[in-house]
């Protein structure tokens, strides 16, 4: 079978509007879903590293107006809190307010059993080639928007 480009494209937008109407979490949107997750799991790993919100910008691909947005909304949730740089008065640190991990914990379960939910209907035998599928995907769409 010879896929044209527009069929790719077509079932690329099919997936990436059905993923984001999912609507896993109404108790935190998407992007601030997605920045707790960076936060959380890079204070978790126990990187000696503090994220900064270009970090943050460079992870997720948003823009940096979109950014601030977000972590304005994320600290007035408490979710997050920003020091200043003591030797670069420039550079304001980004970290998750570890109270809440339960919170984000809660919702991080949520999306996995969605995703686990959609393993099943797939077949968990083809999770693997999934993953790599995706895994490709993203990192060829990385060299090609670079």
């Amino acid at each position: 079978m010879d896929i044209s480009s527009d069929e790719v494209l077509n079932s690329w937008l099919r997936l990436t509007t059905a993923i984001g109407n999912l609507r896993i979490t109404s108790a935190l949107p998407y992007n601030e879903l997605l920045i707790c997750g960076l936060l959380y799991r890079n204070q978790k790993s126990g990187a000696p590293e503090f994220l900064t919100a270009t970090d943050l910008c460079r992870a997720t691909g948003m823009l940096k107006s979109q950014m601030n947005r977000t972590l304005n909304s994320m600290e007035k949730k408490g979710l997050i809190s920003r020091t200043r740089s003591g030797q670069d008065r420039r550079q304001v640190y980004i970290s998750f307010n570890m109270e809440q991990a339960e919170f984000y914990e809660r919702q991080h379960e949520k999306v996995l059993f969605c995703v686990d939910t959609l393993l099943e209907k797939v077949g968990r035998n083809r999770a693997e080639e999934i993953v790599k599928l995706f895994t490709l995907i993203s990192d060829m769409a990385d060299e090609v928007t670079e």
